[in-house]
């Protein structure tokens, strides 16, 4: 079973990537790996035996809570779901009262959420580790799965050059932060209006400076795609964001993986998306399906990543 060195890690928050150094980072992955490997091989670790995760859910998903529940059972503890439905803060219950009571009952709180405001509040005031399973602001838990399926497939993870075609939202926030802080050379390509948040830019710059790595944003996707160890894209509209569709496909009409940005990539370039993916609009389905899509691996590397996570905080 592995062995866990969780003195730098027990009881803190994971709300953004840019919180841990470059090389707790490679901790986690390298766990996430091992963890992997374990479970491949079917060799148990319950590292986390009769430890209760809540988990809020304000924001359904698929990979955040099957991963979760999946990973806090192999880790030998129990995972609590809780809707909007199950508890009152869908019923103006608040933020604080929340944090405070589950913090008395469970050992570690995941949520996912829209405001990314209810995620710092919720970490505020928590005395157990609080996990940002997403917020419309950042999304760190799929990055951190991003980069160990990265370093799975190229042995490494620095100097690399990850190229990001889309709407500048969540997760290319946490792509130019996560990247960045791991000394890769991450470039954006997103239409004029749709840019990553400024704030995150700079410290994106700030990261690079450090790391040796760079950061960048651009228009033009065949620009962002020249070279690119890795090809990344995310749907146009995120959830939320239904009444915008239209205007969106509009303006996204041009930023879609296709053979066309695939050729001006390295040749080995590997082709990530976090799902779920709109096939004919930001992905083709020939380059999704295609032999350099990690697509699959990387979801379920969310569920190794989860783990490594939880095993270390909690």
């Amino acid at each position: 079973m592995v062995k866990l060195n969780k003195e730098r890690f027990k009881g803190r928050d994971f709300i953004s990537l840019n919180d841990f150094t470059a090389e707790e980072i490679h901790e986690m992955i390298d766990l996430a790996l091992a963890l992997k490997a374990e479970n491949k091989a079917g060799i148990p670790h319950p590292v986390l035996q009769g430890k209760t995760l809540g988990m809020i859910f304000t924001k359904s998903s698929t990979r955040t809570r099957v991963a979760f529940e999946v990973g806090i059972y192999q880790l030998g503890g129990y995972g609590l779901f809780l809707s909007n439905r199950d508890i009152q803060l869908g019923r103006g219950e608040s933020i604080k009262d929340t944090a405070c009571v589950l913090s008395r009952m469970v050992d570690g709180i995941m949520i996912r959420t829209f405001s990314h405001q209810e995620v710092l509040d919720l970490a505020k005031y928590a005395s157990v580790p609080v996990i940002n399973g997403l917020s419309d602001y950042l999304h760190p838990t799929q990055v951190l799965a991003d980069l160990m399926t990265i370093k799975e497939y190229r042995g490494r993870i620095e100097g690399l050059k990850l190229a990001y075609i889309g709407d500048g939202n969540n997760m290319a926030n946490s792509l130019l932060l996560g990247g960045t802080k791991m000394g890769m050379q991450v470039t954006i390509a997103s239409p004029k209006g749709y840019e990553p948040a400024l704030e995150i830019r700079n410290l994106a710059e700030q990261n690079a400076k450090l790391s040796g790595g760079s950061a960048l944003v651009v228009e033009d996707p065949l620009v962002a795609a020249a070279n690119a160890d890795v090809l990344y894209t995310d749907v146009w509209a995120s959830m939320g964001q239904e009444e915008e569709i239209e205007i969106r496909n509009k303006a996204f009409a041009s930023y879609q993986i296709n053979e066309t940005v695939l050729q001006v990539a390295h040749p080995k370039a590997l082709v990530m998306h976090c799902l779920p993916a709109h096939r004919g609009e930001e992905i083709t389905a020939e380059v999704m399906e295609g032999p350099q899509s990690v697509v699959y691996e990387e979801a379920e590397n969310r569920l190794h990543a989860h783990k490594a996570i939880m095993a270390l905080v909690m």
